[in-house]
């Protein structure tokens, strides 16, 4: 069980604790990078991204991993942390979020302001899974 640095520390926490699995950071993010999701173009968020967030290989490599982040607005950024998790050897990648997918826009601040934008508004979440190339994700349920 993995954070995605600093956004899903606390759910992976609590959810490291009710399966059992154990809680283990193997990400290490440079703090001098802010949100990469508000950035304007996709090349400034996928540069961002590779800047952002390093995989641990030591810890990763051979490895089943359930990474917990705290959602998904339009895949793209998690999709190339997938990649970077493979690429550092995990054998799974299952990705667990910690709120219900983002499928209406936000107009209080948030940069994305069309429903075109997010990819739960237009995916399963199997077709998502599919996309990141992720073994399995879940939500936390609307109700929960």
């Amino acid at each position: 069980m993995i954070p995605m640095p600093d956004s899903g520390n606390c759910a992976a926490l609590g959810f490291a604790e009710a399966s059992g699995i154990p809680f283990e950071m193997a990400i290490t993010r440079n703090h001098y990078v802010g949100r990469t999701f508000i950035q304007p173009t996709q090349i400034s968020r996928d540069l961002a991204v590779k800047v952002k967030l390093n995989p641990v290989k030591e810890v990763i490599k051979d490895r089943r991993i359930v990474v917990i982040e705290d959602s998904i607005v339009r895949g793209t950024t998690s999709k190339v942390r997938v990649r970077n998790l493979r690429e550092a050897g995990a054998r799974e990648v299952h990705m667990r979020i910690s709120c219900p997918p983002h499928r209406y826009p936000c107009y209080y601040g948030i940069d994305f302001p069309t429903r075109k934008e997010l990819i739960a508004s237009s995916h399963s979440v199997d077709e998502i899974a599919r996309f990141m190339g992720l073994d399995s994700l879940g939500y936390l349920s609307p109700e929960a």
